[in-house]
């Protein structure tokens, strides 16, 4: 009867503990604190820029292209957002130090951080090269991981943190044609999950995100080897189903809300959670599927295919049903090129 007795107190106390944390996580404000997101001057970067700018946040954001900050900037300033743009190349560790001592020069501190800065390389593997790979893990691990490792111990000096790995399905499902692309997604799946426990103790929470399809208006700005034209059709096909993908908005406001709770890690896109659990369940069979896949793709080709385009580069059709609203989130999303990007 004691037992029992203990174990139903031990049990109320534990549910009391458990609620009580949750909901401090939801009273999370980022009203006056500094986020600083990567890759942040166009596409899911920039929706969620907006967002915490409605919340009274302060935003720095990094990315290596001065037209689309300065573009950037002008967008934010009028939604009441305090922003800072520090023009860096995140391959370059010598610039993420000056930028991440610049906005603590700026800002006084740094509490939440988006490691959002990311590059899709598609076509055959025959096309792809190692400086295709070390560009991937340049981008996907080793940035975030010297953003994270430099902004840590601002954030324990503060009391705590948030940090939020924007990874992919790619780095949850290899598929084919995106090789370099998914080896860099996968190394920071591995990062992001692997530091959670150990940065909890110091109350910095680590979310990592697995994004399906979104409709940011990217596609124009991945890149592409191989049959360009063929690359390009499928991939924005793709990004523009309607019920398989998710708009930039809805999923900014998914990331931003699992931030505030400190959510450990979130899979966006219903396809997206069924694909990754059938992975889980059945790999063999996830392994026989993308084998099929393969084969309706694109063939290596002799001419150009080594050649890396952008998506403006590669499109040689108009935009149809499916692209239509992409090339929309495109414009609205600060996708554009600037006149050196064609």
């Amino acid at each position: 009867m004691k037992r029992s007795h203990f174990a139903l107190v031990a049990g109320v106390a534990l549910a009391l503990w458990t609620i009580a944390r949750s909901t401090s996580r939801l009273r999370f404000s980022f009203a006056g604190k500094t986020v600083v997101i990567s890759g942040g001057s166009r596409g899911l970067g920039l929706v969620m820029a907006r967002q915490f700018a409605r919340e009274g946040a302060r935003i720095a954001l990094l990315a290596h292209n001065s037209d689309e900050l300065a573009r950037a900037k002008n967008d934010l300033e009028p939604r009441g957002g305090q922003v800072l743009t520090v023009q860096c190349d995140l391959t370059d560790r010598a610039q993420i130090a000056s930028a991440v001592e610049t906005v603590v020069a700026h800002f006084g501190s740094i509490d939440v951080l988006i490691n959002n800065a990311g590059v899709i390389e598609v076509g055959p593997l025959a096309h792809m090269t190692r400086e295709d790979f070390e560009r991937s893990l340049a981008i996907h691990f080793w940035a975030p991981y010297e953003l994270t490792m430099r902004m840590r111990p601002q954030m324990a000096k503060r009391g705590g943190g948030r940090i939020v790995n924007i990874s992919s399905i790619g780095g949850k499902i290899a598929v084919p044609h995106l090789a370099p692309y998914v080896a860099g997604k996968f190394a920071l799946t591995g990062f992001s999950d692997s530091i959670r426990a150990e940065l909890a103790v110091e109350n910095i929470h680590v979310t990592t995100v697995a994004p399906g399809m979104m409709r940011t208006g990217s596609h124009v700005n991945a890149r592409f080897k191989g049959n360009h034209a063929a690359e390009f059709a499928w991939f924005s096909f793709s990004n523009g189903l309607p019920l398989v993908s998710m708009s930039a908005e809805r999923a900014a406001a998914k990331i931003i809300a699992a931030c505030r709770r400190g959510q450990p890690s979130l899979i966006l896109t219903l396809g997206a959670r069924l694909a990754i659990a059938g992975n889980a369940i059945a790999p063999n069979l996830t392994g026989s599927t993308m084998k099929l896949a393969n084969r309706f793709l694109p063939s290596p080709t002799t001419a150009d295919g080594d050649e890396l385009r952008t998506g403006w580069q590669s499109r040689r059709r108009p935009a149809n049903v499916f692209t239509r609203h992409l090339d929309q989130a495109t414009a609205r999303n600060n996708e554009r090129p600037s006149p050196n990007s064609r």
